[in-house]
C-alpha cells in the first residue's frame, strides 16, 4: 500500500514515455502526493498501434508500458499513458488512458475524459492517419502531440495535453491513494 504522507520514504516512480506531456503530468501529479518522489521515464514501446483505435488497445498499450518501465527501472509504481480515438454511432471520440502497476502487480486505470472529433479529423484517422500528423496538417505547427496536444487546440487551450492526461493520472492511482475503499 502506498501512502499520501510525504515523510514516507521517497518512491522511486518509472514513466513508459519520453514524451514531455506526459512526463509533465505525471510530475504535476505525483509532486502533490509525494513530494520527494524520484520520477524516471523511458522509451518504452507499447506494444499496439502508433494511433490506437479503442480504448481497449489504449489501455493495453498504456499496461505494456507500464509493466515495462516497472520491471526495467525496479521502480515502487510504472506508469503508462497511451492515447486513442474510437468511432462509435455518435462520431469518432479523442480519450486517453493511464495505467499505473505496483511492484505486487496491483493495477490502477484511469481515464481523462472524451472529446468528439470533427468528422474532417476522424475522415483522415480512417484513411489511416495518426491524429498527431493530421493536426499538425491542419493547424500548420510540428509535433502539437507532446505541446498542447488535439485537446488543447479543439478547446482553445481550456484543457490541454498535459492537464487532461493529469486527470486520467489521479483516477488511475485512487487504488494507491484511498486503498481502503478497494
Amino acid at each position: 500500500m502506498v501512502k499520501r504522507n510525504p515523510r514516507n520514504r521517497s518512491l522511486k516512480i518509472s514513466i513508459g514515455s519520453r514524451n514531455p506531456v506526459k512526463i509533465k503530468a505525471v510530475k504535476n501529479v505525483i509532486k502533490k502526493i509525494w513530494p520527494k518522489a524520484e520520477i524516471i521515464s523511458l522509451n518504452i514501446d507499447s506494444g499496439v498501434n502508433n494511433q490506437p483505435m479503442s480504448n481497449k488497445e489504449a489501455i493495453k498499450g498504456a499496461n505494456n508500458r507500464a509493466k515495462l518501465s516497472l520491471e526495467k527501472t525496479n521502480s515502487d509504481l510504472g506508469l503508462g499513458l497511451e492515447g486513442c480515438v474510437y468511432d462509435s454511432s455518435f462520431g469518432m471520440f479523442l480519450s486517453g488512458w493511464v495505467v499505473v502497476i505496483d511492484k505486487k502487480g496491483k493495477i490502477g486505470i484511469g481515464s481523462g475524459g472524451c472529446l468528439l472529433l470533427p468528422d474532417k479529423i476522424a475522415k483522415e484517422i480512417k484513411k489511416g492517419k495518426e491524429l498527431g500528423m493530421v493536426m499538425d496538417e491542419l493547424i500548420k505547427e510540428h509535433n502539437t502531440k507532446q505541446k498542447q496536444g488535439t485537446v488543447g487546440v479543439l478547446t482553445n487551450n481550456l484543457i490541454n495535453r498535459t492537464e487532461s492526461f493529469e486527470k486520467a493520472i489521479i483516477f488511475a492511482l485512487t487504488k494507491f491513494i484511498s486503498p481502503q475503499y478497494y
